[in-house]
């Protein structure tokens, strides 16, 4: 799919930064994660910027796109390329400076992403959940060092080894969300 996997726009000092795969809940493919990389480039670029991230449509982010996932043809380079080209390092490098406006499901690196930003707003609908050891994975987009600096490494490890959702207000209650508003 040719399309654009972002939209961004700079109103003065603030570099809005928005997904645009609605039909499929903003999944994260390499076309995406090499977008936001050269997005949060811009910011990491100019002090003085700060930076929203948000989703178009149903939700923020589904996590990483499943028709992606195995497509490698070799496993071991594709894991060195996506440590050397790490949105979340990349958002860490910038998360003083980062809001992440969350609505809807937001699902794996979903979750992951937004953990590293120095602030998360969800709207009230928005539920976290981290499916990946179902599919045989763990949390691959950094939430092994993202969610644990939020919420502590024993709510981390309940949300990776049960699956289970949680609603904005426990993500709230657990430091995961800064703040439920209507955004």
């Amino acid at each position: 799919d040719p399309a654009p996997r972002l939209r961004t726009a700079r109103h003065g000092d603030e570099l809005q930064i928005t997904l645009t795969r609605p039909a499929v809940r903003n999944a994260l493919d390499v076309a995406m994660r090499d977008a936001l990389l050269e997005a949060l480039a811009v910011a990491e670029a100019d002090p003085a910027l700060r930076v929203v991230l948000r989703g178009d449509g149903p939700a923020f982010c589904s996590g990483g796109d499943l028709d992606e996932f195995g497509t490698a043809p070799d496993p071991p380079a594709a894991h060195l390329i996506r440590l050397r080209r790490s949105v979340g390092l990349a958002l860490h490098r910038v998360a003083d400076r980062v809001t992440v406006a969350v609505h809807g499901p937001c699902a794996g690196s979903g979750v992951e992403l937004a953990a590293f930003a120095g602030r998360v707003v969800a709207h009230p609908d928005a539920t976290f959940v981290l499916p990946e050891l179902s599919m045989g994975l763990i949390p691959g987009a950094g939430g092994t060092v993202s969610l644990p600096a939020r919420i502590g490494r024993h709510r981390t490890a309940w949300l990776v080894l049960t699956g289970r959702t949680i609603a904005a207000p426990v993500a709230r209650s657990w430091g995961l969300v800064d703040e439920i508003d209507l955004i």
